[in-house]
């Protein structure tokens, strides 16, 4: 288990996305975040108390987690002297990156002569099956994206918290590093052999009531020539009754990709209907998912507003907003 409460390690992050993991913890597990550890040039910013090692410690921090999401997932060299002086301090190390923790030998080094935890959450521990393909009881709902880091995971973890606020019946089921580090389960389905990934969600989302959600996280896009082949693993893995699609309006190209541009919701509904339909004929479109973390509040009502005039869906921000009229719609099937 990882120890809590958590010091947030931004690093060097040269923008808010790149912090995602760590922004994630902040938002969804408060309780769990004591403050933001900054590296010089650092451009982002969670709004939590900035603290040195010591500092944090006293404060109660047990694990340093590295709250940084960037291309390739690799552990900077320029992070490796705050990395070591926090075992030396007395914190565990807690990372979601493909760079593991314990291949690092400096850091494995001194973790064993410290007597600390090295934690990589993007490392499989189980044997997954071959997808199947085979119908599973209960329900199951996935977003999918017009991109990468639109909101997918907020979108299940809001959904998931309307869903019981109301009696109903859901789980929230992660599927990447940050969704396990708030929830402390799931699969790391990006870190999955290819032949094994859609076989790891059929795994992750057993049979249940006939009257549970399971909600999926999302993961990729697929518009995006670098992540699309994990989205595919979830929406045929998940066997979706239902899909949700999740935007960012403000972007003028795909995250990582400045030589594509955005693909439009309805060019999503129109691609990701039929494959999902390849599992789950029944599969339905149900919603719509704006992250508006951009936009003030006029314009997120009025850009939320065209929206769901133009698709006819209900469309929300459900981080700004609330996810119940998205539960409706699951209801609603």
């Amino acid at each position: 288990m990882i120890k809590t409460p958590y010091l947030l390690f931004l690093g060097d992050a040269p923008d808010a996305l790149k912090a995602k993991v760590a922004q994630g913890i902040k938002d969804w597990r408060p309780e769990n975040a004591v403050g933001q550890f900054r590296m010089e040039g650092c451009k982002a910013d969670l709004g939590l108390p900035d603290m040195g090692l010591a500092e944090a410690r006293a404060a109660g921090a047990q694990t340093l987690v590295i709250g940084v999401a960037n291309r390739g997932g690799v552990i900077s060299p320029a992070w490796k002297k705050v990395l070591v002086a926090a075992l030396e301090e007395g914190f565990d190390l807690a990372s979601g990156l493909h760079n593991l923790l314990r291949d690092e030998a400096d850091l494995a080094a001194v973790a064993k002569a410290c007597g600390r935890e090295l934690h990589d959450v993007r490392v499989p521990d189980v044997d997954y099956p071959i997808a199947n393909g085979v119908k599973r009881s209960g329900k199951r709902v996935l977003a999918v994206g017009t991109d990468c880091s639109v909101g997918k995971m907020y979108t299940g973890l809001a959904l998931d918290r309307s869903m019981k606020a109301a009696g109903r019946k859901s789980t929230f089921r992660p599927t990447g590093q940050t969704g396990i580090l708030i929830t402390g389960e799931g699969i790391p389905l990006d870190a999955v052999v290819a032949d094994f990934m859609a076989g790891s969600v059929e795994w992750l989302t057993p049979d249940n009531d006939a009257d549970h959600w399971d909600i999926i996280e999302g993961q990729g896009s697929l518009f995006h020539v670098s992540f699309s082949g994990v989205t595919l693993a979830l929406i045929h893995g998940g066997q979706p009754d239902a899909l949700i699609l999740s935007h960012e309006p403000t972007r003028s190209h795909m995250r990582g990709l400045p030589d594509y541009a955005l693909p439009s919701l309805e060019a999503l509904r129109d691609m990701a209907l039929p494959l999902a339909r390849v599992a789950n004929p029944d599969c339905q479109v149900v919603g719509i998912s704006v992250n508006t973390a951009a936009m003030s509040e006029d314009e997120a009502l009025a850009c939320l507003s065209e929206i769901e005039a133009r698709m006819g869906l209900p469309t929300v921000d459900p981080f700004r907003q609330g996810a119940e009229r998205l539960a409706e719609a699951l209801d609603a099937l």
